[in-house]
């Protein structure tokens, strides 16, 4: 692993927290560095309370917050339009990560994370930065047949978006384990006309045991391979899993290719914040 491409590779990178995760941070200035975009998880049932509060906290430490706004879980425009104001009344918000979210039938009006972007509401409430989820490996929930043909027919409507929009829009995907994965993908999206930033999801480093449950629960296919050979190995199955193969590998893609759509890493802290900041301080 070349330390210096690594390095460079992740440079501004971001992470994610839940209100749980978060409250047992004493100060993110700690183990972060200045400015990282913190996203924050909004897990189904967690009051929006907890949220802004979350947000409140990242922002007085001197972080940027990108709370998650999971479309089938928010009733109707006007409670969408009371979280956003929270957010930005609150805790100077700018950023916000839409999602279609995790529940299949939604509790009100949105079931798409289109539908929250064409009420114009984050517009309204200045917010700078808009990013969409991307699924590497697919997302059976929205494309059941494996063909990614609605899942590649809303990146292309998000992409016509961003070219008549003054926000930044990003794609920010699920963690992937393999990068011939990541890198395919990648170049289809570009293929297809696609040229929105992609900031690549990375799970950061865990038990193997953590990282197994996690990648069913999320749906991550082809990749989980990687993972069953590894705990087959007796002597790594007690070893913590750490993402330095396939950030290696998409760091040198990267240096390789200039133009590689991958743009930064967001990391998926399964194994805890600090433990993924501190393998990343000590790359």
């Amino acid at each position: 692993m070349n330390s210096d491409i690594v390095r460079n590779f992740l440079e501004g990178y971001s992470i994610e927290v839940t209100p749980n995760a978060a409250s047992k941070i004493d100060n993110f200035a700690e183990i972060l560095p200045a400015n990282t975009r913190i996203y924050i998880a909004h897990i189904e049932g967690t009051p929006i309370e907890d949220m802004v509060a979350t947000a409140k906290k990242i922002s007085y430490e001197g972080f940027s917050p990108m709370p998650h706004f999971p479309a089938r879980i928010i009733k109707d425009k006007k409670i969408l339009e009371n979280w956003i104001q929270q957010y930005a009344d609150e805790a100077n918000v700018k950023e916000a990560l839409l999602i279609a979210g995790g529940p299949k039938k939604p509790y009100g009006d949105f079931d798409s994370s289109i539908q929250l972007i064409e009420t114009d509401l984050f517009d309204k409430f200045n917010f700078k930065h808009l990013h969409v989820a991307g699924h590497p490996e697919g997302n059976a929930d929205i494309d059941s047949d494996g063909s990614n043909t609605n899942v590649n027919k809303a990146l292309s409507w998000k992409n016509e978006f961003s070219k008549r929009t003054d926000a930044s829009i990003a794609i920010t995907t699920q963690f992937c384990f393999d990068s011939e994965t990541i890198i395919s993908w990648a170049n289809n999206l570009v293929q297809m006309g696609i040229d929105i930033p992609i900031h690549i999801g990375i799970a950061g480093p865990a038990k193997l045991q953590t990282l197994l449950r996690y990648s069913m629960e999320c749906g991550v296919g082809a990749s989980i391979k990687i993972l069953q050979k590894r705990a087959k190995d007796i002597t790594k199955l007690l070893l913590p899993y750490e993402p330095s193969i396939v950030i290696s590998e998409l760091a040198d893609h990267k240096a390789k290719n200039p133009n590689f759509n991958i743009d930064k890493v967001h990391f998926f802290p399964l194994g805890g914040i600090k433990t993924a900041a501190s393998w990343v301080n000590n790359i």
